[in-house]
C-alpha cells in the first residue's frame, strides 16, 4: 500500500538556499535539500484503486493557474515540545485556492478530511528532545531570513515509505498547472 500525498517541489536553488539553514540544534535530524516539498494534503497509506481514483481525481485540477511561492520565515511546530523546525511560506490566495481544490476532489475520491489547518511549509528539520528555548535560540541566531520565492508550475503526487521522516519521496505523477 503506497503512502501518499500531494505537494509542491522546491527548486534546488531555493532548497541549497535553506539547506544552509543546517546545523547547531540540538536533537535535529536535518532534512536533506532534495527531499524538501511544501505539502498541499497528505493522504496516506491507502490501496491501490484508491491511489488510481486519486491520481485520476487530481487530473481536473490541471485548469488550476500558475503562482508563485514566497518562503519568508523560520518557525517550529509543537509549542512547549518542538516537533519539526520550518521555513513558513507567505499567505497566498493562489496557493489556498490550490489547496482547498485539491480537499474538495479528494473528498468526493472517498477520503476523509484533512483534520489539521493548512499551514505551507517547508519542513527543514524534525526535533526529538529540543526545547522550546532552545529552538528559539537557534532561531535567533539563524538571522535575518531573506525571503526565497519560486514560480509553481505545477504540483506532484508524491509517494514516501513509512520511514522515519524526510523522505525518500517518489514522484508518482505530475499536474501541470495554466499558464
Amino acid at each position: 500500500m503506497p503512502r501518499l500525498f500531494t505537494g509542491l517541489e522546491i527548486p534546488a536553488d531555493v532548497g541549497f538556499a535553506l539547506s544552509l539553514k543546517r546545523g547547531g540544534l540540538a536533537g535535529a535530524r536535518w532534512i536533506d535539500a532534495e527531499n524538501y516539498h511544501i505539502t498541499l494534503r497528505f493522504i496516506g497509506d491507502v490501496d491501490h484503486q484508491t491511489a488510481n481514483e486519486v491520481a485520476d481525481s487530481l487530473d481536473r485540477l490541471s485548469n488550476s493557474l500558475r503562482f508563485s511561492v514566497r518562503l519568508t520565515h523560520l518557525g517550529s511546530f509543537g509549542g512547549d515540545k518542538p516537533r519539526a523546525l520550518y521555513a513558513g511560506a507567505e499567505a497566498s490566495e493562489q496557493l489556498s485556492r490550490l489547496q482547498a481544490a485539491q480537499e474538495r476532489v479528494l473528498q468526493r475520491a472517498g477520503l476523509p478530511p484533512e483534520g489539521r489547518k493548512f499551514v505551507p511549509h517547508v519542513s527543514l528539520a524534525r526535533l526529538r528532545g529540543s526545547s522550546a528555548e532552545e529552538v528559539a535560540r537557534f532561531m535567533a541566531e539563524a538571522g535575518r531570513f531573506e525571503p526565497l520565492s519560486f514560480p509553481v508550475g505545477r504540483f506532484v503526487l508524491f509517494s514516501s515509505k513509512d520511514s522515519v521522516g524526510g523522505g525518500p519521496y517518489v514522484v508518482e505523477q505530475s499536474y501541470p498547472l495554466a499558464a
